[in-house]
């Protein structure tokens, strides 16, 4: 099974511009990133998507793979779209590894790939218990339900399940609520479908693309872990990664 891990690097970002160049303890953030994706054997090849040439020319630097990608994309998913358009290999599953995550485990990657032994599977991604009220009631982090065959049925930025009769901060430990981490894989021919779906007003609710795809019909695949690394979204984030230094990073 061929593999290719694509890590979409936005430079102009509203909240934080030329983020993916940001500087973590003597490494910029994107190689970071590329370097813990690295770490995977069973990846074919790795490639920044970016829409800027000073990110190309950082990637390259450190002997990495970029490809210049349109600036008008709405997602890191229509980003990776294009670079499979571009390419001229027969990749079977492409992976959307996010750009501002610079310690990202290899081993989520791993977890990911391992639901594509399934032919099955359309789509995978990961999720996490949550434990604390905090997590579930905070909007920036996205909840997911999923039914037997741990496929997500639905994907909110607001509490999920509602417990009917409970008091609020008892929901953590009087139901099993998930957090969705966002590290997405696909089959080649379904990335190509999805980008070519319309905007659905589910998605356009809640800020979420993959409720357009579940919408369509297509079934998200989730694999439970327990790990999770730090997102780099602001400047204080930024900070944080700094102080930051997992097991195995360097």
């Amino acid at each position: 099974m061929k593999i290719l891990a694509i890590i979409p690097a936005r430079y102009s970002s509203v909240r934080f511009p030329g983020k993916p160049l940001a500087d973590i303890n003597g490494k910029p953030m994107i190689q970071r990133v590329y370097e813990q994706v690295r770490k995977c054997s069973n990846i074919e090849d790795i490639i920044v998507a970016t829409d800027d040439e000073r990110i190309i020319n950082i990637v390259e630097k450190f002997n990495g793979k970029a490809i210049l990608t349109s600036n008008e994309h709405q997602s890191g998913t229509d980003r990776c779209a294009e670079v499979i358009q571009l390419l001229k290999y027969n990749y079977e599953v492409v992976l959307n590894v996010q750009g501002d995550e610079p310690f990202i485990n290899p081993q989520q990657i791993e977890q990911l790939v391992n639901c594509f032994y399934k032919p099955e599977i359309q789509i995978a991604t990961l999720i996490k218990h949550i434990t604390q009220s905090q997590e579930l009631f905070d909007s920036s982090k996205v909840k997911v339900v999923i039914n037997e065959k741990s496929e997500a049925m639905y994907f909110s930025r607001s509490p999920i399940p509602f417990l009917r009769g409970v008091s609020e901060e008892l929901w953590p430990e009087n139901s099993t609520s998930y957090k969705h981490i966002g590290i997405y894989g696909y089959r080649t021919e379904v990335l190509n479908q999805i980008v070519k779906l319309p905007v659905h007003s589910l998605e356009r609710a809640e800020s979420l693309e993959q409720l357009r795809w579940l919408a369509n019909g297509y079934n998200i695949q989730t694999a439970l872990t327990d790990l999770e690394s730090i997102s780099v979204d602001t400047i204080e984030d930024l900070e944080r990664a700094r102080n930051f230094v997992p097991d195995g990073t360097t």
